[in-house]
């Protein structure tokens, strides 16, 4: 049995590998996810504010749209977020302003995760 750590994509996998003989070639086991370095996450950009907009699913943050500050309406874009291969528009729920942006664009994002916060 042979072990060979793997990275694919930024993700790490340990991987063992049994010879099964001379005849057949190495056959390779499930691989099993190793503990990955904790992911760099953004500084949030200025003061918590008092609505969050939180992560609906696991996905990769492909452009900021607004950013701290800005003035938005409700419905506006503030930021796009690619899951499954296709594009979702995360918007403001409601008229106010952008208070944080807390993450950056090619940051991965698990569901809940905090991306901005508004007043």
């Amino acid at each position: 049995m042979k072990n060979y750590t793997i990275t694919v994509n930024g993700n790490v996998y340990e991987v063992s590998v049994e010879e099964s003989g001379a005849e057949s070639a190495p056959v390779a086991a499930a691989p099993k996810a190793a503990p990955k370095a904790a992911a760099k996450k953004a500084a949030p950009a200025g003061a918590q504010g008092s609505v969050t907009i939180a992560a609906p699913m696991i996905g990769k943050i492909l452009k900021v749209v607004a950013n701290a500050g800005a003035t938005v309406k409700k419905g506006d874009v503030l930021l796009v977020l690619e899951a499954m291969k296709m594009e979702n528009d995360i918007v403001a729920p409601q008229d106010g302003t952008v208070a944080s942006v807390n993450v950056s664009v090619g940051q991965s994002v698990e569901p809940g995760e905090v991306l901005a916060t508004m007043n």
